[in-house]
């Protein structure tokens, strides 16, 4: 069965990229920019199971922050511009590139919990 948990990790990683349902793989995970649809609106699938908590902004700050300060340390090594230019270059592109991973991270992650039927951690009496 497509959808099944047993599917490969690559199909997980790429639905999860898209914003995509991980049973189905049509509907969608997001009712809005950032928001958990409370049920998948094609299979049904319940999405109480995602809790994504700081995950993707974590990476986010990983992934994005270097990127920028590499680029900020290239610009400033190459050409010494004055302050402004990073100011109205630099914080922009900041702003844009956090808020483009920030969707698809979260998406990954609740397909990974999908995949591999992560739940909340418990203690053992």
């Amino acid at each position: 069965m497509s959808g099944d948990t047993n599917d490969g990790l690559p199909l997980a990683i790429l639905t999860g990229l898209a914003g995509r349902c991980p049973r189905c793989r049509r509907g969608s995970t997001f009712a809005g920019f950032l928001n958990v649809a409370p049920v998948c609106k094609t299979c049904g699938l319940n999405f109480g199971f995602a809790d994504a908590g700081d995950g993707p902004a974590v990476f986010v700050m990983l992934f994005g922050g270097f990127l920028i300060v590499g680029a900020v340390l290239w610009v400033e090594v190459m050409f010494e511009p004055p302050i402004w230019v990073y100011v109205v270059v630099f914080l922009p592109l900041a702003a844009i590139v956090c808020l483009g991973m920030l969707r698809p991270l979260k998406g990954l992650l609740i397909a990974l919990q999908y995949r591999n039927k992560a739940g909340q951690g418990r203690l053992e009496s």
